[in-house]
Parts: structure tokens; sequence; C-alpha cells
């Protein structure tokens, strides 16, 4: 696996997939990007580039626990775009990682081309989802066997008085079956402190950050699961709203992780914006 220097010295590492021109992506968590696979089969399109966030995959842990912070780790993918020797890059973030993409674009606005975000974690902008929202679109699943119990869970939690969070797992799928079960376990963060510290104090400027998308020239993809609990549809709609010209692209029966759920509409959809 291929690996370059961060600017403080951590060693981090990427993976590829596919040919054609570069699409550097980033993944949630912060976790492993195995978990993203080759997102579907996107790969037949472009050439895939992953990188492992500092901490986690093959990447390096930092002598620094303070460089987990999102607004930090800026640096380390400008690094990469550096060490490819890309003048600029097609870039997409999954779920936390859009909020990684999203400061990188405000802050390296002529080093990308388009802006990819699925799914996406809405921290960096400060969009509030709230627990209405998500026992609202968890209803829509109430046919599904496994409802009662991760819907149970759900209320409870929302209502501060219960932590089962592994029974709201269901909701974060389009199936839960087989391959959803197998998917959740290797998508799990494995560095929690990394987690932890992603979003420290200080790691967003959500009012400043919004100030500059409204300035965004760059192409946006904006793309939502329709059953997705962790970045409901309305929160989509209003992140894509902040660009001036955003698309925002609705997958039907899909959760979380959409390139799982339908793969052909998934890839359809984000190499028709990138191409």
């Amino acid at each position: 696996m291929p690996t370059f220097t961060a600017p403080d010295g951590t060693q981090l590492a990427y993976r590829t997939h596919g040919d054609g021109d570069p699409v550097v992506c980033l993944p949630g968590g912060p976790a492993d990007s195995l978990y993203l696979g080759d997102l579907g089969g996107l790969s037949a399109h472009r050439r895939l580039i992953f990188l492992d966030l500092r901490g986690t995959g093959r990447s390096a842990i930092p002598e620094d626990a303070s460089s987990y912070r999102c607004d930090h780790l800026v640096d380390d993918v400008e690094a990469l775009r550096e060490h490819l020797g890309l003048p600029r890059m097609d870039l997409l973030g999954h779920s936390a990682g859009a909020n990684l993409a999203i400061q990188y674009a405000v802050r390296y606005p002529n080093s990308v081309s388009k802006l990819a975000l699925i799914t996406a974690g809405t921290r960096a902008v400060g969009i509030p989802i709230t627990g209405e929202t998500r026992r609202e679109l968890a209803q829509r699943r109430a046919d599904e066997p496994w409802f009662p119990a991760a819907f149970a869970a759900l209320e409870a939690i929302t209502q501060g008085t219960g932590t089962d969070w592994e029974a709201l797992n269901p909701f974060f799928y389009g199936r839960w079956d087989t391959a959803a079960r197998k998917h959740h376990v290797s998508s799990r963060p494995s560095n929690q402190e990394a987690v932890a510290l992603f979003g420290a104090d200080g790691a967003f400027d959500p009012e400043a950050t919004r100030a500059a998308l409204g300035a965004c020239e760059i192409p946006v993809l904006v793309l939502a699961g329709e059953f997705d609990l962790n970045s409901p549809p309305p929160a989509m709609a209003e992140l894509a709203a902040l660009f001036p010209g955003a698309t925002l692209a609705l997958q039907p029966g899909a959760g979380h992780y959409p390139w799982l759920d339908d793969a052909d509409r998934f890839v359809a959809a984000t190499a028709a914006f990138l191409s």
C-alpha cells in the first residue's frame, strides 16, 4: 500500500481502485477506508484513491493526538494532493468525511474540481438533526421485522433514557440482511480516540463555513439515502441549499451506505456527476 508523509511527519497510507481520472475519497468514522469497498463499482468509471485518515487503517498513529481534529486533517488531504501531483482533484466525502471534504474545499477552493458529498455529516455547517426528524423517518420502516426493538431503542435514546446504539443498526441500511450485518462489523471505527477528537472544540466554524460556501463555484453533488437516519433527506436538502448550484440526489430505498443498498443506482448517479 502506498504511503506519503503528512506535514507533521506522520506516515499516511492510501489505496487505489480502478483506472482513469482520479477521485480522492475520504471515509467517515474516522474508520478504516476499507468499508467503502470500491463504492459499488464506481472504480469501473474512475480511479478511486481512498485515504486512510491518521490513526486508522494502515496510517500511523500521530504523536500529537490533537491532530485528529477535523480542521487539522485538511492538511493531510492537501499533502495527498501534492503527493499525487494533482493540480486540481475531484473530491468525495462520505458521512463524517464530508465534513472534512467541505472544510478542504473552503480552504483550498482552487484545488477542487468537483465535490461529491455522500450521505454527509453536517457538523461543519451546523445543520442540526432533531430527534423528532429521526423518529418520523424511522417510522417509515414500521413493516420491517426488526422495527419494534430498534424503534424502542431509538425512542429511549431520543428521550435520554437509553444507550443501546447497536439496536439502531438496521436503520442505517436499506436492507438489514447478511451483507448489511457483515458490512456493519467492518465499518466500525477501531480508534476511539480519533473518533472522539475529530469534532473537538475548535474543529468547526459553521458560520464562517456557510458564508464561504455561499460563494462556492465548485460543482457539488449531495446524495441522500431515502431511509438514512444518520443524514436524513431534509438535512441533505438544507446542506445542498448552502451551495449556489448544488445537485441534490435522493436514492430511493437507500440508507447511510447507498452503494451497498443499490450499487447500480448509486454508481449511475455519482459517475454521471463526476464525468
